[in-house]
């Protein structure tokens, strides 16, 4: 959990559920993502009973900063450099500007791509 001391006030407590939903927002948002993944944590949590508020975002808080991985779905046709950048870019500036708080990484591992056509969504080359 990320920790923010203010003399004055005292201590800040950012747990990794409050990042991974900032990250998955940004996602979601991103142009050419149709979806998260829901990998094999997520289907842990559902057999015993616990359904998450994210899904397919993993957040590490260390002493050099916050690691966030994602498992989104890309819409077929994109580029997934591109989208996987753009994800990056959206997540590390969300996520900073929310929290006050250094991103290290980003991580993108596309799960999947999805067949259906999305015109608001998917990019015209």
């Amino acid at each position: 959990m990320g920790t923010i001391n203010d003399e004055k006030y005292g201590m800040i407590k950012i747990s990794d559920e409050v990042i991974a939903v900032c990250a998955m927002n940004a996602t979601l948002k991103t142009e050419g993502v149709s979806a998260l993944s829901r990998g094999i944590t997520d289907s842990i949590s559902n057999m015993l009973g616990k359904e998450p508020l994210y899904k397919g975002i993993k957040v590490a808080q260390t002493d050099y900063g916050i690691v966030i991985d994602i498992y989104p779905i890309v819409f077929l046709g994109v580029k997934i450099p591109e989208v996987a950048f753009n994800i990056q870019k959206s997540v590390k500036k969300e996520v900073e500007h929310m929290l006050d708080e250094t991103v290290k990484a980003v991580n993108i591992h596309v799960q999947g791509i999805d067949v259906k056509q999305n015109e608001n969504k998917t990019h015209s080359s």
